[in-house]
């Protein structure tokens, strides 16, 4: 005779079989409904080549994520810098109206920048100082070979709470994703 007797009946307690072997009192604790999504992530392209792959991604069903593309390239850097930021829509059409970037961050919980080459590196900067201020997580996404976006990469680190380098425009769904967005 073993002197070891297995719990449950006679049948070893498994890796995967932890959720059968919870008590009552633990129970209490489990969350037995989908955890909501994001209610304000905010996706903006610093560049052309972004601006394409964020046009695309749009397509996918999200909650209340919004995309946008600068409508025109970021020239103040400082006080006034942040009313020069203006956001042209990628999926949903606004008139012709272009929200500056005070409009969009007043109910975003995280902002996500995506570049490619070339991006727009006083929007990344003043981007990144309005949430800051108002403590929004930001992330970058960098898209493109290591060699030629490391321009790029370096513009955008300091504004960016996490920064992610990727060839693959796939992470940014899954990133996306991940975030609830």
């Amino acid at each position: 005779m073993n002197s070891y007797d297995p719990p449950l009946g006679g049948r070893p307690i498994l890796g995967n079989s932890c959720a059968r072997a919870t008590t009552a009192v633990e129970m209490r604790y489990r969350i037995d409904r989908p955890i909501r999504g994001r209610q304000g992530a905010r996706v903006i392209a610093l560049d052309q080549g972004a601006a394409a792959i964020v046009a695309r991604i749009a397509e996918y069903a999200w909650g209340s994520a919004r995309f946008y593309e600068l409508a025109e390239p970021a020239t103040e850097v400082g006080d006034a810098g942040l009313q020069s930021v203006s956001l042209r829509p990628v999926s949903v059409s606004r008139n012709g109206h272009h929200p500056t970037l005070v409009d969009e961050l007043d109910d975003a919980d995280v902002v996500v920048m995506i570049a490619t080459t070339g991006s727009d590196d006083a929007a990344a900067t003043i981007i990144g100082a309005a949430c800051t201020v108002r403590a929004i997580t930001t992330a970058g996404l960098v898209i493109g070979e290591q060699a030629a976006v490391a321009d790029t990469v370096a513009a955008i680190r300091p504004h960016a709470r996490v920064l992610a380098i990727s060839s693959d425009e796939q992470d940014v769904v899954d990133v996306l994703t991940a975030l609830r967005a």
